[in-house]
């Protein structure tokens, strides 16, 4: 993790033009890049030397290639369109076998621009239309709308539902991402629903964990560890209500929390730079579905899962992408009409301070300790 300067100062040298969002004092900074889709690359809570807290790929992009699969410059919150995999991904052809080689990034979510419609000192929007056919062969017409909002102190308290300590050091915006059925056609189970998915990578250390409160009254499993094969009891631990991951950037492997599991919230705390993430959605009020994202045929295309959580590792030939961890969200599968649209609504929090500032935030929203957090993995 290095500082929002040099990230910012990257960038600038390899042609990449952001926008920020800045606060009052100058201290929170969001960047905001409107040629990646509107992704906030990165952010900062102590102003341009402080911690930069978003993941950048800086081996990809000083390479200055395009890939034709997917452009992988990182950003600590990217929109997405969901599902990936199954008779409706949107990112495999129609008939064709569901393996990486033939996985490829739709253009709208990978190398268009999103269009700046409105810009203020704390907030940003912008949009996009897009043709996309899913696995099934569907014409799926979308408008895509994107707003980030830089969040003041008492914005945040008042979402979390706290007092901020005096002496954290705050960063926070939240995100309202709205997609619209521009078609003729009502977008049906039969023939395939989108969702809103929201991806954040993420710094990974020795001493992070993820975790991740789940329902303990929902049906069915709690997590989803197969992703990439079983996560070791040493990585992933489910107990009192909470699920630990073990992030460190040394072994891949995913997990997912079922829609009936999900209470649309989750966490990270870096122990070592005292850092602590928080990201929360909004919880839709009816019952729903979530589209399943595994690649390859499906039972249940709509058995998905609510949140992810993903640590980088090694390939079996030892390379790497990263290494970085991800922190993911997404919207129920959407069953729109015509001109009907649904907004998924993420919000990202960073607080930055010691373990006696952080701990009663820890407590108050996630009902449990910072020192069974700080101590599970080591």
């Amino acid at each position: 993790m290095g500082t929002y300067a040099k990230d910012a100062a990257f960038l600038q040298e390899h042609g990449i033009e952001y926008k920020e969002l800045v606060s009052a004092d100058g201290q929170s900074v969001v960047m905001v890049v409107p040629a990646w889709q509107g992704r906030v690359m990165t952010s900062s809570a102590t102003g341009s030397e402080g911690d930069s807290y978003g993941w950048i790929n800086y081996r990809f992009i000083q390479e200055g290639k395009v890939s034709p699969q997917i452009q992988p410059v990182g950003g600590e919150e990217r929109f997405w369109l969901g599902p990936e995999g199954g008779p409706f991904s949107l990112y495999f052809k129609p008939k064709a076998e569901q393996v990486y080689a033939n996985w490829a990034v739709p253009a709208v979510l990978d190398t268009d621009t999103f269009d700046v419609e409105e810009q203020t000192a704390s907030l940003i929007r912008l949009a996009r239309r897009a043709r996309l056919e899913n696995a099934a062969g569907t014409l799926l017409d979308i408008r895509m709308e994107r707003t980030v909002a830089l969040m003041d102190r008492d914005a945040i308290g008042k979402k979390l539902g706290v007092a901020l300590p005096e002496g954290v050091k705050p960063v926070a915006y939240q995100t309202d991402n709205r997609i619209t059925n521009l078609g003729t056609e009502a977008w049906t189970r039969e023939t395939g629903l989108v969702s809103v998915w929201m991806l954040g990578c993420f710094n990974p250390t020795p001493s992070t964990t993820v975790f991740i409160p789940y329902n303990r009254e929902g049906e069915g499993p709690i997590v989803n560890d197969m992703y990439f094969g079983k996560i070791p009891s040493d990585r992933l631990v489910v107990e009192d209500g909470l699920i630990y991951f073990r992030i460190d950037g040394n072994y891949r492997s995913k997990l997912g929390l079922p829609a009936g599991r999900s209470l649309n919230l989750c966490g990270s705390y870096d122990s070592e730079k005292g850092v602590l993430t928080i990201l929360c959605c909004n919880r839709p009020q009816t019952p729903c579905v979530y589209v399943n994202g595994q690649w390859g045929p499906q039972d249940n295309p709509f058995d998905g899962d609510a949140i992810n959580a993903y640590n980088d590792g090694p390939l079996e030939d030892g390379s790497i992408m990263g290494p970085f961890y991800e922190i993911e969200t997404s919207s129920p599968g959407a069953e729109l009409a015509p001109g009907e649209s649904l907004t998924h609504t993420q919000t990202v929090v960073h607080l930055q301070g010691s373990d006696e500032m952080l701990a009663p935030v820890v407590r108050q929203v996630f009902g449990t300790d910072l020192e069974t957090i700080r101590r599970v993995f080591r």
